[in-house]
């Protein structure tokens, strides 16, 4: 009886739920070969459709949306905020009016949903090829929103839009996996 005590003590299975959740949010990046994995992630991404060979698809290690991306971020005045001037921050301006993004921030979450000056926007940033990039999120009619596949394609980020789960590599602004492909922003 002892026995059976110790194998379901309280801390072994605290370490049992902390092991399974660790195999959980890391799957893809343990097994990223997985069909199975991937059917099960990306139901609604069409794979018959690709301009890029699969196998340049890598995986980064975290799920989908396993890096958060900021969506409807609320901004404070820039006269109201103390940033010191040697912050890096991506700066945006539209129809006037202006957006900092800061890079210690987008470094722990890579994309930024947002509508600046009446446009919505994604703002990207790579923190493996340091690349920033902004774009249009409007796409033949569609407001596109974009979240993290946690894949790279020659270590840079692939993101996915939230309407098709189409992937698209950051640094060209392209869809290259699903409904989309070969579509750029």
């Amino acid at each position: 009886m002892a026995f059976l005590r110790n194998i379901f003590s309280v801390r072994n299975l605290m370490w049992v739920v902390v092991i399974v959740f660790l195999v959980w949010w890391f799957m893809p990046g343990l097994l990223p070969g997985s069909s199975l994995l991937r059917s099960l992630s990306w139901s609604n991404t069409d794979f018959s459709k690709s301009s890029v060979d699969m196998s340049e698809i890598t995986s980064g290690g975290p799920r989908k949306d396993g890096i958060p991306s900021i969506d409807k971020p609320n901004f404070t005045a820039a006269s109201k905020v103390d940033i010191p001037s040697t912050v890096p921050v991506i700066s945006l301006h539209l129809n006037g009016e202006a957006r900092a993004y800061p890079l210690g921030i987008l470094m722990s979450h890579e994309i930024v949903n947002d509508r600046v000056g009446g446009i919505p926007v994604t703002v990207t940033y790579c923190p493996l090829c340091n690349s920033a990039i902004v774009f249009d999120a409007r796409l033949d009619g569609m407001e596109l929103e974009f979240g993290t596949s946690g894949n790279l394609r020659n270590s840079d980020l692939v993101m996915y839009d939230r309407q098709t789960e189409s992937w698209w590599q950051q640094f060209l602004g392209e869809a290259i996996v699903g409904e989309l492909t070969g579509k750029k922003n």
